[in-house]
């Protein structure tokens, strides 16, 4: 997997701001954007299907939506 270059991306925004961008520029641009965004919500989706929410008390009130998609998940991996 190619992680799009936060660099590349900060690049051409700096230059859209000050010079413009050539058509293929503003491609690049969109896809990198895209890709990255993509990629990030992956990430937090990840982060959140592997949580546990705990109340200050120690109870578990992770809320049944994100737990019957744990729990389904779950099921996936093992098939």
């Amino acid at each position: 997997m190619v992680i799009p270059s936060l660099e590349r991306i900060n690049e051409l925004s700096k230059k859209a701001k000050t010079e413009g961008l050539t058509e293929a520029e503003k491609e690049e641009q969109l896809r990198l954007r895209k890709e990255y965004l993509r990629l990030f919500r992956g990430s937090v989706n990840e982060i959140l299907l592997n949580s546990t929410i705990v109340d200050p008390k120690g109870d578990d009130v992770t809320p049944e939506k994100l737990r019957a998609k744990q729990s389904e998940l779950g099921k996936n991996k093992n098939h």
